[in-house]
């Protein structure tokens, strides 16, 4: 099972959006904020860094290559960042199981503030709890119990969690 970044992503920010996003329920294709992220990523970067780039389930939003392969993530705010790191720390971790070494580089194009990691033994660790820990929970039969935090508001799934 090829787990993705965004389910990665998901895991360290609700259990049950990673779920209901896992069955296929992607509610993101209707969320103002995912629009929002995609205006901010399009109109932030050059037409030669705007092509995402598939690399079996992972889409990496761009990759600039030189000496060292640097992939970027390019994300609307930083209040996730946890979330954010360890979805780019498994594309590094992704892409070195498949021998290619790679940077990597969250963009913060709002704030104008960029985060830079490398993929690190602990980090590599940390991946592998975490991915374990997406299995756990998209082979669950039903979803996890919500847990309200202060962003569900705002989350595409939030009628799928609260509203009754």
């Amino acid at each position: 099972m090829v787990i993705t970044g965004v389910q990665v992503n998901y895991f360290l920010v609700c259990k049950t959006k990673l779920w209901f996003f896992s069955r296929h329920a992607t509610m993101e294709q209707e969320s103002d904020l995912v629009s929002l992220g995609r205006l901010i990523h399009d109109g932030s970067y050059t037409k030669s860094k705007r092509g995402e780039v598939k690399i079996g389930r992972i889409s990496i939003d761009f990759i600039v290559k030189g000496d060292t392969l640097i992939i970027h993530e390019v994300k609307k705010s930083d209040k996730l960042e946890k979330a954010h790191k360890y979805q780019l720390l498994y594309y590094l971790y992704y892409l070195k199981r498949r021998g290619i070494k790679a940077k990597g580089i969250i963009d913060y194009p709002s704030s104008r503030r960029r985060v830079k990691l490398e993929l690190s033994e602990e980090d590599e660790s940390e991946i592998e709890r975490i991915l374990n820990g997406v299995k756990e929970i998209i082979s669950m039969e039903n979803p996890p119990k919500p847990e309200r935090k202060p962003y569900c508001r705002k989350c595409s799934y939030f009628e799928l969690c609260w509203v009754s």
